[in-house]
């Protein structure tokens, strides 16, 4: 907070400064929610924080609060907040519900669920498809990660099998290339054999206004995620047919490949292509003995996604608000939900798109589910003001 905010005294409010608190902003956006979509772009500000500003401006018309002003103008309101972060450090780590919802970082699955199993895990070197490795070696499985970089894989590999015991192997393979992938699937039934379990993981993406977009980033994106996906999915998948042996197949995507996002275009597009990739080919290949399932994550805070999607660590604070649960989920919680979904427990599961995001779709989706912030005192006032209103 600022120092002049700190000498300021702070005044007992009365009903009218209730409606100036924080908690009531949304209850205001609901009321008023264009305009101040309008002018959160333009100052390049949250939602909530440009909808509090029109309250600010319409209770004072004589002054002008913009984004720099208002952390020092209207602390004494109870404005005790800042609207834009610095640095890379977390913001927020959790809400307060996020007690009642602590995360399990211990292996769902009994030992030896994937003994005699091999798995192949793109983009396995680093974030979830380091954890998924994790948990499918220790239960037993023979894990082959692949990506393109092979030192980091190499030291992924040799972490994850002294931790489990279990040999993990290396394979450089650039998903963007199909003679990469081809040599790397080469590689893998040389090594190990055929899979048994085949994880997409391998994904690329950054936030960036859509006009901005070059050519090449749109293709950098989609080649990585989409074609990526198609090139490892259909060299395996035609093997495993020639070999009459079954598999089970997953892709990660995430929660906007089905609703859209603006500022990750190419990947939102990308993944949606994944998902009807992957439900197509349940209907299809079920007769080979493949299945297809796809987890749709929320925010899972890893260093590599956040560097790019969150470099200053304010959308990590946005996030919070929106989780239902309070909380970011954690790569174990995935890992688990992708054991189980690979596993002979889900033989029966095909064609299955589970989102697990702590309940961030559902409550971005309800349009007043903002109303839980206004407080007791608040709801006490608008029942006076509804009741007083004449007329329909």
């Amino acid at each position: 907070m600022d120092a002049n905010c700190r000498k300021t005294p702070m005044k007992k409010k009365n009903a009218s400064e209730a409606f100036l608190s924080p908690t009531f902003i949304c209850l205001f956006a609901c009321f008023d929610i264009v305009k101040a979509r309008v002018l959160s772009k333009k100052y390049n500000c949250s939602f909530d924080a440009m909808a509090l500003l029109r309250v600010l401006n319409r209770v004072s018309p004589n002054k002008c609060f913009t984004p720099a002003r208002v952390r020092i103008e209207r602390c004494p309101c109870a404005l005790r907040f800042c609207m834009f972060g610095n640095g890379t450090n977390t913001l927020y780590q959790s809400g307060p519900q996020a007690r009642f919802f602590p995360p399990s970082e211990s292996v769902m699955l009994l030992p030896g669920a994937y003994k005699n199993k091999v798995a192949f895990i793109t983009g396995g070197g680093t974030g979830l498809g380091k954890a998924m490795t994790t948990t499918l070696s220790s239960l037993g499985a023979e894990c082959v990660i692949a990506s393109r970089n092979l030192d980091v894989l190499k030291k992924t590999a040799d972490e994850i099998s002294q931790q489990t015991g279990n040999k993990v192997h290396a394979v450089q393979c650039n998903v963007r290339d199909p003679a990469s992938v081809e040599a790397a699937v080469n590689q893998l039934v040389n090594d190990v054999g055929l899979p048994d379990v085949v994880i997409n993981n391998a994904a690329g993406n950054f936030i960036s206004p859509s006009e901005k977009l070059s050519p090449n980033a749109w293709r950098t994106i989609t080649d990585i995620v989409l074609n990526g996906t198609a090139y490892v999915t259909l060299d395996i998948g035609k093997r495993l047919i020639k070999a009459e042996k079954g598999a089970a197949f997953l892709a990660i995507t995430t929660i906007y490949a089905e609703s859209g996002s603006g500022f990750v275009v190419p990947s939102a597009a990308a993944k949606a292509g994944v998902e009807t990739l992957c439900t197509s080919l349940a209907a299809e290949w079920g007769r080979y003995g493949m299945r297809f399932n796809i987890i749709q994550p929320g925010p899972i805070k890893t260093k590599g996604a956040f560097s790019r999607l969150d470099p200053t660590g304010t959308v990590e604070k946005l996030m919070l608000e929106t989780i239902a649960v309070g909380r970011l989920g954690t790569p174990a919680e995935i890992a688990n939900l992708a054991a189980y979904l690979c596993s002979d427990y889900a033989s029966w599961v095909s064609g299955t798109i589970i989102r697990m995001d702590g309940g961030e779709y559902v409550s971005l989706a309800g349009e007043f589910n903002g109303l839980k912030k206004v407080t007791q005192e608040q709801w006490a006032i608008m029942e006076a003001m509804i009741r007083n209103t004449k007329g329909s």
